[in-house]
């Protein structure tokens, strides 16, 4: 329906402007709902203007000076299936919040501080940023090349540690709790992201991105990622760091409140397994296996993402393919993940050099891809923060963007 149209059917009474607004965006919505999720240009050759995107020449500027680019639906917001309109906010654009990081990763909100924290992993920091003025500081350094964050059920910061492969907890006195940094013995390879169970248990995965000197430290000469003993991994480190060499498999952990750590998804089931989260009624859990790593000796990860029913006994069963991430026959690797309130999946996606299809996909429970999200850089991360839950957060290579959305997280942190 039209405005002209609109101003017809009230007989042309005032119409506020919410009731434009509603309607304009409605109409929006449905528009996109007819648009094939094939790579399209944002702009047309007749009719209205409109906003520049990721894959219009010259590319949207997504600066904090840049001009609007927001006609009630974001241009880089893409409907798949009509569905998605139920999940999307219209006159919500997405907003690079700060750039300045080599390779951002873990996004994690915490709802008492309000304020989100990620990892900003070769520059061994986390960084912290502030709901009240936008204002971004340094968090923790050294953080020892942590890459995944999250908080769990009592408000306590989780963090995944590349350069001393364990998982840690910050406390709220202050302290600091390691939590897991080896099973049967074996140093772990580079916890990678983690997710809290309300049951008391912590879930993560240890993939071996870590073994490498951007991201941690490779192996001790002779071990896997340092075979032939060129690199000196003890370089720029303290004691201690760059004599272990791998040791374990990349598996799927969970460790129990009493402390125990027990593995629930092997190598043979996710190789390289990244990113997981849990559906809504913690039935669910996802696993994103994404691409081979350092000192791998296999074929390792193929960018999918799989899924495993978890019974009462808390093991992972019935494992099946969720996605293969071929989208518009774009292969999109999976990394970080995330669900809302309905059990949809939003996903980071790594296309590489695919312009336009880098960003967040996101699927139903059935693994049906049903919209997505162009960002102008690879993301490696996403979570849901803000008081109500209801803005995503990407962490996205060099930058931390954010867009409301019209659902909320289905877990803290």
């Amino acid at each position: 329906m039209t405005l002209s149209k609109r101003f017809e059917e009230t007989g042309g009474a005032t119409v506020s402007r919410r009731a434009l607004v509603g309607v304009a965006g409605a109409a929006a919505a449905t528009a996109m709902a007819g648009r094939a999720f094939a790579q399209t240009p944002a702009t047309a050759p007749a009719g209205p203007a409109a906003p520049p995107s990721t894959v219009t020449t010259p590319p949207r500027d997504f600066g904090p000076n840049a001009p609007p680019n927001v006609y009630f639906t974001d241009p880089d917001i893409l409907t798949v299936d009509p569905s998605f309109n139920a999940l999307r906010q219209p006159n919500a654009p997405i907003q690079r919040l700060w750039t300045g990081a080599l390779w951002a990763e873990g996004p994690a909100w915490n709802a008492q501080g309000r304020y989100l924290v990620w990892s900003d992993i070769p520059n061994n920091r986390q960084l912290r940023w502030l709901e009240d003025d936008g204002r971004v500081s340094v968090f923790r350094l050294p953080s020892n090349n942590s890459n995944g964050n999250t908080f769990d059920f009592q408000g306590r910061q989780l963090s995944c540690e590349h350069l001393t492969r364990r998982v840690v907890r910050y406390e709220l006195d202050g302290s600091t709790t390691v939590l897991a940094d080896s099973f049967n013995g074996k140093k772990l390879n580079s916890p990678n992201d983690a997710v809290p169970h309300p049951d008391g248990s912590y879930w993560f995965t240890d993939p071996p991105y870590g073994g490498q000197l951007y991201e941690g430290a490779p192996d001790g000469g002779g071990g896997p990622s340092n075979a032939d003993s060129r690199l000196n991994p003890k370089l720029g480190q303290p004691p201690g760091i760059g004599t272990g060499r791998r040791e374990l498999p990349t598996n799927c952990y969970r460790i129990d409140p009493s402390g125990r750590v027990d593995l629930v998804v092997s190598e043979d089931q996710v190789p390289d397994p990244n990113g997981l989260c849990f559906s809504p009624d913690y039935k669910t859990l996802y696993v994103a296996s994404t691409g081979k790593g350092p000192g791998d000796t296999g074929p390792g990860g193929k960018g999918e993402v799989y899924a495993f029913t978890v019974g009462s006994d808390n093991k992972p069963s019935d494992r099946r393919l969720f996605s293969d991430f071929m989208v518009d026959g774009v292969k999109c690797g999976p990394d970080g993940l995330r669900c809302d309130v309905a059990g949809n999946v939003w996903v980071s996606s790594n296309a590489g050099r695919a312009v336009g299809y880098s960003g967040v996909t996101v699927w139903n429970p059935q693994g049906k891809l049903i919209g997505r999200i162009r960002l102008p850089e690879v993301c490696g991360n996403v979570c849901f923060g803000g008081p109500k839950r209801n803005r995503l957060f990407m962490a996205a290579s060099q930058s931390l963007y954010a867009v409301y959305v019209n659902t909320q997280g289905a877990a803290p942190g």
